[in-house]
């Protein structure tokens, strides 16, 4: 397989260099390229085309939330995840709307950045446990707002609420297999059938029915 192209936005040289020469040390991972703020980050997503963009969010000129507006209304098929120090609710629902595929704290590991990102090329998204909480309750709660949408609850098998529950919990694939004691191949599979099912895109929306339906649980609100 060809390497995952990654284009990595960030304003701070130093943390910027030492990313480059982390994900530089993995043969699956290539580094297209840098930019120092969200200006360049869509001049060199027009002229690289990565797979992925690393994107910060506080920059200056303009920000990691509108370069990825920017870049995904031009370029959909671009993937994007952001990589900050922030917390803030408002910066990750804006993220997650303007169509980031992931929100990551600079505070986990490098190997755990590296698995995420590859992650996504295997219809994970990579967002911290913590932040997971933070927007499925948040979708929950609009959704409960809304008309819900018809469809049957009795189409989704006692295996795939299972999973849909460890999902709402912020899990990923690895952990959702080890809870269940089936294979990661088994895991896809399973939110492939529900995704074509609920008719939704992506995990989120899925565990957000869920919730609103009342086939599982409300996430927790401490770790654990």
């Amino acid at each position: 397989m060809e390497p995952i192209s990654v284009l990595l936005a960030d304003d701070h040289a130093l943390f910027r260099d030492g990313l480059v020469s982390l994900l530089s040390l993995d043969d699956d991972i290539e580094v297209a390229g840098v930019a120092n703020d969200g200006l360049e980050a869509i001049e060199k997503a027009r002229e690289l085309v990565p797979d992925l963009i690393l994107m910060d969010i506080k920059m200056p000129r303009c920000n990691g939330l509108e370069a990825t507006r920017l870049i995904k209304e031009e370029m959909p098929h671009v993937r994007i995840v952001m990589l900050t120090v922030s917390e803030d609710d408002h910066d990750l629902f804006e993220a997650i709307k303007n169509g980031a595929e992931g929100y990551l704290l600079k505070t986990l590991n490098a190997q755990e950045l590296v698995d995420l990102l590859k992650g996504v090329f295997q219809g994970e998204a990579p967002i911290s446990r913590t932040m997971a909480r933070k927007i499925l309750n948040e979708f929950a709660l609009q959704s409960r707002r809304s008309e819900p949408a018809a469809i049957d609850r009795g189409d989704l098998t006692r295996r795939e609420i299972e999973v849909l529950q460890l999902v709402s919990e912020g899990s990923h694939d690895k952990e959702i297999a080890s809870r269940l004691c089936i294979s990661q191949r088994t895991v896809k599979n399973h939110m492939h059938n529900i995704l074509d099912k609920l008719h939704l895109q992506n995990r989120v929306q899925a565990a957000t029915y869920a919730l609103r339906q009342g086939l599982i649980q409300q996430a927790q609100q401490h770790e654990s």
